[in-house]
């Protein structure tokens, strides 16, 4: 694990580029103290900074709505260790689609350069909704100001982890449909496990959006998405537009990649691009979501942004691209104090590491065949309601078969037969270590909004400064099939729901 000092070798703290900018955050500050409590009210932080941002009057109305009553959220609680077996599950539900009245523009605008439309589609893997009231990000900013977000933060999927979320993005399906439950599990027909990397398309189902593109004879690229580097139906993953995944390849080689694309004849030129960044993830991981290292690492994947958006402009094409910027998930702190210890159960049942494709947030345990999943669930549940577990209060065992049915998530039979879900910035572990850390994590229930992501979109079907209600990510497949005018697969997205967000076209 890398460590702070590390860390300064690759990013700068920024410090705030201008006084005006000094201004606006610490009155952002005073009036909304929400950083020093984790982003506790992190949706309260970023409609704060839309009022002050213009330093116009202040209007509670969205310019694309006609209410915004379910957008500013405080979530409590609910005590995990409640008998009752719910479909709201262990912790609520943190919003709901209320009645909209839209009032976009009438329609979008025409292409200016380009021959067709063209979809850029960019993950900054683990940017939390958030990150980007806390520093001023001035390309993020370009692209929210003329463009489209999604307010507070577009809803993951659960589990909240990289490559269930990545590939549901990518399919329009929840991963019990796409079959990427997580980002290591085993198979319990075959006994064969999947992990990050593995690419024999097996495992991969459904048609995912770089397939589609194909399939209706149009031509798609990606630098780095979970699952294009896996060839199956019509795509094949070959260069110049597809690259198999290297972590040490440099941003700016992979930026300077998508913008060559565009130099391509109109003919060749891809009309869906992917691009992917690890950070602010990586960053996240080793110091938490609160530590000025996360200011560096949002300021840098945002000035890699700029060399991108600075590249389309050089073509004249930046207002003709219809550009996606999202996240798979978010991050919670996490501390050596909030952890339960799978060796406090061992009078009930001694649960082995080999049990556990997943272990922490998720515990995903299959135990052997010679034992019962009822007799260890039951065992399970006794000593967590022994008092003799630490933070037992804060860990939900359930058998598969009934967990909440908000999750989407029991039905795939490569879900492990018991699912223990814990509380947001919670950890489990198989013993107590005399080493403390706090660092970040991801991985929880989808309804806590430390694990909600982004959704920043400009272009010419995206209203400029609309502020969209908060919407499952498994709805980006169908609003980029309906940019490009093309069929896409059966998929769990809402019939419709694409026109609520794009502009007619011109």
């Amino acid at each position: 694990m890398a460590s702070s000092d590390e860390l300064d070798q690759h990013f700068l703290v920024p410090d705030f580029p201008s006084a005006y900018q000094r201004k606006r955050y610490q009155r952002l500050l005073l009036c909304f103290s929400v950083l020093n409590f984790g982003f506790t009210l992190a949706a309260f932080s970023a409609f704060a900074y839309h009022i002050f941002r213009d330093g116009k009057n202040p209007s509670l109305s969205f310019p694309c709505f006609s209410s915004a009553k379910d957008t500013l959220i405080q979530e409590s609680l609910v005590s995990p260790s409640r008998s009752n077996k719910e479909d709201t599950g262990m912790w609520p539900a943190t919003s709901s689609r209320s009645e909209q009245t839209l009032t976009l523009s009438p329609v979008g605008t025409k292409l200016k350069t380009l021959k067709k439309p063209v979809v850029l589609l960019i993950s900054s893997d683990g940017f939390r909704f958030g990150y980007h009231w806390k520093v001023p990000l001035p390309n993020i900013e370009r692209l929210l100001v003329n463009g489209s977000e999604c307010i507070p933060g577009l809803l993951p999927v659960y589990p909240t982890l990289t490559f269930p979320n990545h590939y549901s993005i990518a399919t329009g399906l929840y991963p019990a449909w796409h079959g990427i439950i997580a980002n290591k599990f085993t198979d319990p027909i075959t006994n064969e496990t999947f992990k990050m990397g593995v690419v024999d398309p097996k495992w991969w189902l459904g048609e995912p959006i770089w397939e589609t593109v194909v399939k209706n004879g149009l031509v798609a690229a990606t630098y780095f998405w979970p699952g294009s580097d896996v060839s199956k139906g019509a795509w094949n993953c070959t260069l110049p537009f597809c690259h198999l995944y290297n972590s040490s390849t440099p941003y700016e080689d992979r930026i300077d990649t998508v913008l060559g694309y565009f130099d391509l004849p109109d003919d060749e030129m891809p009309s869906f691009i992917s691009l992917y960044f690890e950070e602010p993830d990586h960053t996240g991981h080793i110091v938490g979501p609160d530590d000025p290292h996360m200011d560096a690492a949002v300021t840098f994947v945002d000035q890699m942004l700029g060399r991108l958006l600075d590249g389309l402009d050089e073509r004249g094409i930046f207002e003709d691209v219809n550009i996606i910027l999202v996240s798979d998930h978010g991050m919670v702190g996490t501390c050596d104090t909030k952890v339960i210890y799978l060796e406090d159960f061992r009078p009930w049942i001694n649960i082995s590491a080999e049990w556990a494709d997943t272990l922490t947030p998720m515990l995903a345990l299959r135990p052997p065949a010679e034992l019962s999943v009822e007799e260890v669930y039951q065992n399970m549940t006794e000593a967590l309601s022994s008092g003799m577990v630490e933070n037992s209060e804060f860990l939900k065992v359930y058998l598969k078969e009934e967990l909440p049915s908000r999750l989407l998530y029991s039905s795939s039979e490569r879900v492990e037969p018991i699912i223990g879900i814990v509380a947001e910035g919670y950890k489990i572990e198989l013993s107590r270590s005399p080493n403390k850390e706090c660092a970040g994590a991801h991985g929880y229930d989808n309804t806590a909004l430390s694990m909600r992501a982004i959704f920043v979109a400009h272009g010419p079907l995206f209203a400029q400064g609309c502020k969209l209600e908060s919407f499952a990510n498994i709805e980006v497949y169908n609003i980029i099939t309906r940019i490009l005018k093309i069929t896409g697969a059966a998929n769990n997205g809402s019939s419709g729901f694409a026109d609520s967000v794009l502009l007619p076209e011109a």
